[in-house]
This record gives structure tokens, C-alpha cells and sequence, in this order.
């Protein structure tokens, strides 16, 4: 099973509440969700994020959230790493077993599919 995982914190300090800021007219975490769901290589799309608003968001536009993050996990200096282990490990205890895992930021709107 391929997996996107997407690190969406709600903490950003340098641009508040970036993740879910309008870009286009669409939520910034949009764009990463809807880049992953077009280039048709994902079994599953998740979001590790520690706020219910953008989970609400990420499922809006197709995307899976299986569990909040950890508050430990959420701050200034934990490192993409260990955010994306903590989600392989929380998706494999529900039976989702990757083969592969790619890491894609939820701030990157320019990204493109193909």
C-alpha cells in the first residue's frame, strides 16, 4: 500500500493557522490533499495534524484522518521524522500496512501532481 502522509500542525508560529489559510480561494492544505488524490500513486492520504479544524478540513477534500496527534508531537522542535513514524506506527495498530510512505508539507501549493 502506497501512503502520502501530510504533517499539518495548527501551531505555526511564523504565519498563524497557515495550514488552513485561504490560498486561491481554498484552504492551503487544499492544494497538497488534492495534488496526492490526482497522481493516482496513493492507496491512502493522511493527515497527521493535533486540531480538529483541519481535520474537518482535510476530510472535506478526501483525505483520511485516522487520529489526532499528540500534543508532544506537535510542537516548535519536533522534527518531520518523528511525526512521520508516530503516524506509520498509529496506522499500522488499524491494519494499514505501507510499503511505501511519502512525506508531502501542507503548505506547498505550488505542487504539482505530475
Amino acid at each position: 500500500m502506497n501512503i502520502a502522509i501530510i504533517p499539518a500542525r495548527f501551531g505555526s508560529k511564523r504565519i498563524k493557522q497557515k495550514n488552513i489559510k485561504k490560498f486561491l480561494g481554498k484552504p492551503i492544505i487544499f492544494w497538497s490533499i488534492n495534488a496526492a488524490l490526482k497522481a493516482k500513486i496513493f492507496d491512502k492520504i493522511i493527515v497527521s495534524t493535533d486540531s480538529k479544524k483541519i481535520a474537518n478540513i482535510a476530510r472535506k477534500y478526501k483525505a483520511d484522518v485516522p487520529f489526532l496527534r499528540s500534543k508532544k508531537l506537535s510542537g516548535d522542535h519536533v522534527g518531520t521524522a518523528e511525526v512521520i513514524i508516530d503516524a506509520i506506527k498509529k496506522i499500522e495498530k488499524k491494519n494499514i500496512i505501507p510499503k511505501f510512505v511519502c512525506c508531502i508539507y501542507p503548505a506547498s501549493p505550488l505542487i504539482k501532481s505530475t
